[in-house]
C-alpha cells in the first residue's frame, strides 16, 4: 500500500517496518508490567486480536477516504513535505494496531509461563507463523487485490481471537477456584532489566533491520525482480529466527550467548563475499517457471542467511535465561531499535551503499553481543572482523555480478539511494548502458537503440498539430527527450524519480542526447505526486518505457494514473504511453489496453519495431490531419531536419487502429493485476509469436485505416506502401520466430519492394544480408560489392560499415578513412574501430 503511495517500494517497506516496530515497542512496554497482574491474559489477548481484525476490515475504507485528501495536499507541498505527510499518515494508520500486537506479546508470554513453557517456544512459534504469513499475500494479492486481501487476512485475526477465547473459557471451566496468578505461579524473572541489556539488545534490533533492508536491495539485484523477493526475504528471515528461538528454548540457552554474536556477524560478512558467485550462478541458472524460481532462490537465500537469522532468533530466549527476564521488555527494546534501524537505512544507504550497510550491520551485531558477554579476550579479534567487513563494504563491479551479460565491461558511474542503484557501464565496444538495480537495462547508446529511444518523442510530436509544451514522464538516458530537438518552439519538461538517472543523463550520455538536459526543466519527483501537484498543462505528454513487473510500478499503467495524466493535458492535448511488447503476453496487454481505453475512449495504437504506442487524445482523434498541419507550419529546413531519419508518412504506415478494449479486468491502483501476472513471463520465456498474431488479427484493412486516420487523397499511395511494408515486415519477423527462414526472407523482400524508406525494413534487410554474407560469397558475389549494396539499403547500419571497413583495410583501400568517419558519426562512442586497426 505504501509502496504505491510513495512511488517506490523501499520507502513503503521502511515506513511500514518503522510504524509496526514503533507500535510493537510501545505496546510491549506498556503491557509488560501489567501482564503478570492480569487474571485472564488469554481473554485480553483475544480482545486485542479482535480489535486488530476490525481495524484491518475498516482499513481499505479509511485509505479510500484519505487518498483524495493526500492527492489534494500534493498541490501545496514540496515532494519531501508530501512524503513526510505520507509517513505521518502511515504512522497514524499502522502504529495503533501494531501497538495492540505489541501489547499482545507480554500477554502471550505470561499465559505461556503459567502453562510451564519457556519464552523461546512462544516467540519461536509466533515467528514461524509470521514466516508463513509473509508468503500468504503472494497467493491473495493476485487473485483478490489489495483491499480484499487485507480483509481476508483480517479473518485470520478473528480466528485467532476466537481460538484464544475458547482456550481461556475451557481453562476457566476446569479451574473451579482460580487463584491469583501472581500468587499461584510465582514469577521467576526480574521485572526490571538493566539498562545496558536493553541498550545492547536494542542495537541488535537496529542492526537486524539494517541487515534486512540491505538484503532486500542486494538480493533483489541478483534474484527475483519483483515484490516477490520482498516476501521471500522476509519469510526466510522469520523462518530462521523462529527456528533459532525454538532451538534455544530446548537447550541451555545462555551457553549460546558466547557463539551468537560471532555467528551472526561473520555469516553476514561471508554473504557479501559470496555475492558475485551467487549472482553469476543465478545468471546462468535456467528456472522454467516462477514457482521453481521461488523455490530454488528461496533455498539459496536460506543457505546464505540462515546462520544469521538463527542467531537473531536465539538471542531473546538466551538473554531471558541469562539475565532472568520475562522477555517482554527485551522484545520492546529490540523493536524500538528496529525502528531506528529502518529509518537509518534511508540515510546510510546513500552514504555507504547497500553492501556497506550489510558490513555496518555485521559490526553492530558483534559489538553489543560482546558487551553482553563481558569477555575481554574476545575483543582482541574485533579488528580482524572490522577489516573483513571493510573489505566487503563496496558493491562488486557489474562485470563480476553479471559475468555473462557484461563480460569485459567497466563501471563508469554508480549512484545509490533508497530509491534505486543507478549505474552506467561501458561495454568492451565502447557503448554505454544505463542500468537500474543491476538487471534493468533502461537504455543504451547502441545506434539502433538510440533511434528507438528518439522515436518515443518523434511520434507524439508529429501527431499533434501545434505542440508548444511537452512533458516526459521518465528520462532514462535523455535520448528520448533528444528526439524532440528537431521540433521548433518547444518548452520541454520532465519528471524523473531517480536522482542517479538525472545525473547520468546530464553527464554520461551527452554524446547521444546532444546535451538536451540543458534545455529541459527536470523535476525529481514521483510521477503521481508531480501530476497531482502541478497546475501546468501540456500539449503532449510522453510516458517512457519502464518495467511494469516491478513492485508498484504497474500503477503507472492504472486507470487512476491515466486520469491524472489526462487532467494535465491542454485542449487537444495528446498522451502517448510506450510499452515494450516483450514484457507482456496477450492477457496482460489486454488489461493495459482496457485501462487506457477507459480514460481515453478515442485511443489509438501505433507499432514501432517491438514497441507499442498507446495514443490517447484528450478530446478527439485528429489523425493524419494533425500531422499535415504540423508539417505545413514548418519551414523547409525544419521539415527536412525532422524527416532526415525517414519520411513522416512512415509513421502513418505503423498505425494499428483504434484500441478495441474487449471484456476483462482493468488495472486499478488498489486492485493491481498485471504486476502479479507478469513475473511468470520472465521465467517462462516470452513467446512473442502469439501476441504478434493477435495484433495482426486486430489490425484494420488499408481502406479502414485510411478512413480512421483521415489520410488525404494526395498521400494515399505513399500511405498504402508504408502500411503494406510495415505489415509484411512484421509477418516476416513472425515467420522467422516460427522457424520459417525462407518465408521470412521472401516477406522481407516484398516489404522492401513495397516501402524502401522504412527504417525498420532497412534494418531487417541489412541484418539478413549481413548474416548471409558468407553464403553469398560462396555463390560468387563479391563481399565488397554486397557490403556496398547493404550500406546503400541501410546507411544507418554500423555493423555493415564496420564489415566494409575491415575489408577496405585488408585491401589497403583509402576509402577506409571515410568509412571510419561514418562509423563515428553513427556511433560516437564506438571503440571497435581501434580493435580493427590493431
Amino acid at each position: 500500500m505504501f509502496g504505491l503511495q510513495f512511488g517506490v517500494s523501499v520507502f513503503g517497506v521502511v515506513v511500514t517496518v518503522a510504524a509496526f516496530m514503533l507500535g510493537l515497542a510501545g505496546g510491549s512496554f506498556l503491557m509488560a508490567a501489567r501482564a503478570q497482574r492480569c487474571p485472564r491474559p488469554l481473554r485480553r489477548l483475544a480482545l486485542l486480536e479482535a480489535a486488530i481484525a476490525v481495524f484491518a476490515l475498516l482499513l481499505p475504507w479509511g485509505v479510500a477516504l484519505m487518498t483524495p485528501a493526500l492527492d489534494a495536499a500534493a498541490v501545496h507541498l514540496a515532494p519531501w513535505q508530501w512524503r513526510a505527510l505520507l509517513a505521518s499518515a502511515a504512522l497514524l494508520l499502522l502504529t495503533a494496531p501494531a501497538a495492540a500486537m505489541g501489547a499482545g506479546f507480554p500477554l502471550l508470554v505470561e499465559a505461556w509461563r503459567r502453562a510451564g513453557r519457556e519464552i523461546g517456544t512462544a516467540y519461536g512459534s509466533n515467528t514461524l507463523g509470521a514466516s508463513a504469513g509473509a508468503l500468504l499475500p503472494l497467493l491473495l494479492l493476485p487473485s483478490l487485490g489489495w483491499s480484499q486481501a487485507t480483509r481476508a487476512v483480517a479473518l485470520l485475526s478473528l480466528i485467532a481471537a476466537a481460538g484464544f477465547w475458547i482456550i481461556d473459557r475451557r481453562a476457566a471451566a476446569t479451574d473451579a477456584a482460580p487463584a491469583s496468578p501472581a500468587i499461584a505461579v510465582p514469577a521467576t524473572a526480574s521485572s526490571r532489566p538493566r539498562p545496558i541489556v536493553l541498550l545492547c539488545y536494542g542495537v541488535i534490533g537496529a542492526a537486524s533491520l539494517l541487515l534486512e533492508m540491505a538484503w532486500i536491495r542486494l538480493f533483489s539485484l541478483v534474484m527475483l525482480r519483483t515484490e516477490y523477493v520482498l516476501a521471500l526475504i522476509l519469510a526466510v528471515m522469520l523462518l530462521g529466527m523462529g527456528l533459532g528461538s525454538l532451538i534455544a528454548s530446548r537447550r541451555q540457552a545462555q551457553r549460546l550467548i558466547a557463539v551468537l554474536p560471532w555467528c551472526a556477524s561473520l555469516s553476514a560478512i561471508a554473504g557479501l563475499y559470496a555475492l558475485p558467485a551467487v549472482s553469476g550462478w543465478l545468471e546462468k541458472s535456467d528456472f522454467h517457471s516462477l514457482t521453481t524460481a521461488l523455490i530454488g532462490q528461496g533455498a539459496l537465500l536460506a543457505a546464505l542467511t540462515l546462520p544469521v537469522t538463527l542467531s537473531l532468533g536465539a538471542w531473546l530466549p538466551a538473554l531471558s535465561e541469562r539475565f532472568r527476564l520475562d522477555g517482554s521488555r527485551l522484545y520492546a527494546a529490540n523493536a524500538l531499535g528496529a525502528v531506528l534501524g529502518a529509518l537509518a537505512y534511508v540515510a546510510a544507504v546513500a552514504v555507504i551503499g547497500s553492501a556497506g550497510v550489510v558490513a555496518l550491520a555485521a559490526v553492530l551485531l558483534l559489538l553489543p553481543g560482546l558487551a553482553l558477554l563481558q569477555a575481554r579476550r574476545a575483543w582482541a579479534c574485533v579488528p580482524l572482523v572490522l577489516a573483513a567487513a571493510w573489505g566487503a563494504s563496496a558493491l562488486p563491479p557489474v562485470a563480476a555480478l553479471l559475468p555473462r551479460a557484461m563480460a569485459g565491461s567497466r563501471d563508469l558511474y554508480r549512484y545509490e539511494d533508497a530509491i534505486a542503484i543507478t549505474q552506467v557501464v561501458e561495454q568492451s565496444d565502447g557503448q554505454r548502458v544505463l542500468l537500474t538495480d543491476l538487471r534493468r537495462r533502461d537504455a543504451s547508446t547502441e545506434p539502433t537503440a538510440v533511434f528507438v529511444q528518439a522515436n518515443q518523442a518523434r511520434l507524439p510530436l508529429l501527431l499533434h498539430a501545434d505542440p508548444h509544451r511537452v512533458l516526459f514522464i521518465g528520462i532514462g538516458t535523455g535520448i528520448s527527450v533528444a528526439g524532440s530537438l528537431p521540433f521548433p518552439d518547444l518548452r520541454r519538461s520532465a519528471v524523473e524519480l531517480s536522482a542517479g538517472s538525472i545525473e547520468a543523463a546530464g553527464r554520461w550520455f551527452t554524446a547521444d542526447n546532444l546535451g538536451i538536459m540543458q534545455q529541459t526543466r527536470v523535476t525529481q519527483d514521483d510521477a503521481r505526486h508531480f501530476l497531482s501537484a502541478s497546475a501546468d498543462l501540456y500539449d503532449v505528454i510522453v510516458g517512457d518505457l519502464f518495467h511494469p513487473d516491478l513492485a508498484g510500478v504497474s500503477s503507472l499503467l492504472s486507470v487512476e494514473q491515466f486520469q491524472r495524466v489526462k487532467a494535465r493535458l491542454a485542449q487537444n492535448g495528446l498522451y502517448v504511453q510506450w510499452l515494450a511488447l516483450n514484457q507482456f503476453d496477450q492477457e496482460t496487454l489486454g488489461v493495459v489496453l482496457r485501462s487506457f481505453h477507459e480514460v481515453f475512449p478515442e485511443s489509438q495504437l501505433f507499432l514501432d519495431g517491438l514497441h507499442l504506442a498507446l495514443v490517447g487524445p484528450r478530446d478527439h482523434w485528429q489523425g493524419a490531419a494533425a500531422l499535415e498541419q504540423r508539417l505545413e507550419r514548418m519551414s523547409g529546413d525544419e521539415r527536412a531536419h525532422i524527416e532526415a531519419p525517414e519520411p513522416a508518412i512512415e509513421w502513418l504506415g505503423r498505425y494499428w487502429g483504434p484500441i478495441d478494449p474487449g471484456a476483462g479486468a482493468l488495472q486499478h491502483e488498489w486492485a493491481p493485476v498485471i504486476e502479479f501476472l507478469l513475473p511468470r513471463l520472465h521465467y517462462a520465456g516470452a513467446d512473442l509469436a502469439p501476441l504478434m498474431r493477435s495484433l495482426l488479427a486486430r489490425r484494420p484493412t488499408i481502406d479502414a485505416a485510411s478512413r480512421q486516420l483521415r489520410v488525404a487523397s494526395a498521400q494515399h499511395e505513399n500511405f498504402r506502401r508504408a502500411y503494406i511494408g510495415t505489415e509484411l515486415r512484421v509477418r516476416s519477423e513472425l515467420a522467422n520466430w516460427q522457424g520459417s527462414a525462407l518465408e521470412a526472407d521472401r516477406l522481407l523482400g516484398l516489404a522492401y519492394d513495397a516501402d524502401p524508406h522504412d527504417r525498420w525494413v532497412e534494418y531487417a534487410l541489412a541484418d539478413r544480408l549481413l548474416a548471409n554474407l558468407d553464403a553469398a560469397a560462396q555463390r560468387g558475389i563479391g563481399r565488397e560489392e554486397l557490403l556496398q549494396k547493404i550500406v546503400i539499403i541501410n546507411p544507418w547500419s554500423v555493423d555493415a560499415w564496420k564489415a566494409l571497413r575491415r575489408l577496405q583495410i585488408a585491401n589497403h583501400d583509402a576509402a577506409a578513412a571515410s568509412s571510419r568517419a561514418r562509423i563515428l558519426e553513427l556511433s560516437p562512442l564506438d571503440r571497435d574501430d581501434a580493435r580493427i586497426e590493431k
